[in-house]
């Protein structure tokens, strides 16, 4: 195992185009760290620097306590699973698993014994005679972390390793991987586009957008206390409400004339609310416009209009709804305030 340091990492293309700015990070010792964003944040190349696949222009990168910018990558002590699996379809199972250990002249006995455990360990031991092409999507995603495992490296990359599988055995998948990394104890890395993956399986997450981290945390920390604008409006499904909304007179106002709270300061402010922590309330002091109803079975998103700007509620399945005007509170303690202008909290 081992931790992994950023200091100032950046990269930039010949054509001058910075696809990572200077970032600073440190990954823990058998930390579960999950690197989000959209296409084009940066995130997969931050990966790749971290796998030696890319060179570093600036900064140091350190795995363990060896500055590693100018070592090769099959010198790093790491494994990397990629999103397409790179498997060998004319290979059997057990020589995909075994293979890199092969080509590092591993004794065949010791081979089999690690193909053995890993193939146990990932529920592979029956199909260890099969060829890709027999097995299914979640399988094949199973050999390429079995060839991973096999090596026991210090450090896991993955990269967008579920993104080819249905939402089901997405689901499934997440599980097995976090159940793995946990049981392994290895520090891993992971590359994802979506959200509710990092949610769900990252001890710590670092967000990413336009080649640089909007914020660092774990899950309830990114969800319940966003840095940015960006942050509250990508992370959560359905994501968090933003409003514009004025500090005045020691008010927080929305629509000119609805105070939310008292607040210091003055001037134009943007605020948010999770979708969950909006109250429906016969005698609430706001109004809210319902446009759809979406029925989701163990609950229901209410999409509509508050203060002629798009806004959600979220209720439980108990809760009747129509479409149509009802009154709603927005609890001040769920309140967050942001800058106008940079989207910055405050």
């Amino acid at each position: 195992m081992a931790q992994v340091s950023l200091e100032n990492v950046r990269k930039v293309y010949p054509n001058g185009f910075q696809a990572v700015a200077p970032t600073q990070i440190e990954i823990k010792d058998g930390e579960f760290t999950v690197l989000v964003g959209p296409s084009g944040c940066g995130k997969s190349t931050l990966l790749r620097m971290i796998a030696g696949l890319e060179d570093i222009t600036e900064g140091a990168l350190r795995i363990g306590n060896r500055v590693v910018n100018h070592v090769d990558p099959a010198d790093r002590d790491i494994a990397m699973v990629f999103q397409n699996y790179a498997l060998y379809p004319h290979m059997t199972v057990r020589r995909n698993i075994g293979y890199g250990l092969k080509n590092r002249k591993t004794p065949s006995d010791a081979i089999e014994a690690k193909v053995q455990q890993a193939a146990k360990f990932l529920n592979l031991t029956e199909y260890l005679d099969h060829k890709p092409s027999q097995l299914s999507g979640g399988q094949r995603q199973r050999v390429a972390m079995g060839r991973a495992v096999v090596r026991d490296p210090s450090l896991f990359l993955f990269d967008e390793p579920l993104s080819n599988l249905d939402a089901k055995l997405r689901q499934k998948m997440r599980v097995e991987i976090k159940a793995l990394q946990r049981r392994l104890g290895v520090t891993s890395i992971y590359v994802t586009h979506d959200q509710v993956e990092a949610m769900t399986m990252a001890d710590r997450i670092i967000v990413m957008n336009g080649g640089g981290v909007e914020q660092i945390g774990t899950p309830a920390e990114i969800y319940h206390a966003p840095a940015t604008t960006f942050v509250a409006s990508f992370m959560g499904a359905p994501p968090m409400n933003l409003l514009d909304a004025r500090l005045d007179s020691g008010q927080l106002m929305i629509n000119g004339n609805t105070a939310l709270m008292a607040a210091s300061g003055e001037g134009e402010i943007t605020v948010g609310i999770r979708p969950e922590d909006v109250l429906l309330h016969p005698e609430g002091d706001i109004l809210f416009q319902v446009e759809i109803v979406e029925e989701l079975g163990a609950h229901r998103l209410l999409h509509g209009k508050l203060a002629d700007q798009p806004f959600t509620i979220y209720l439980g399945k108990e809760v009747a709804a129509q479409t149509g005007e009802t009154r709603i509170s927005l609890p001040p303690e769920a309140l967050r305030m942001f800058d106008k202008n940079s989207g910055k909290a405050l």
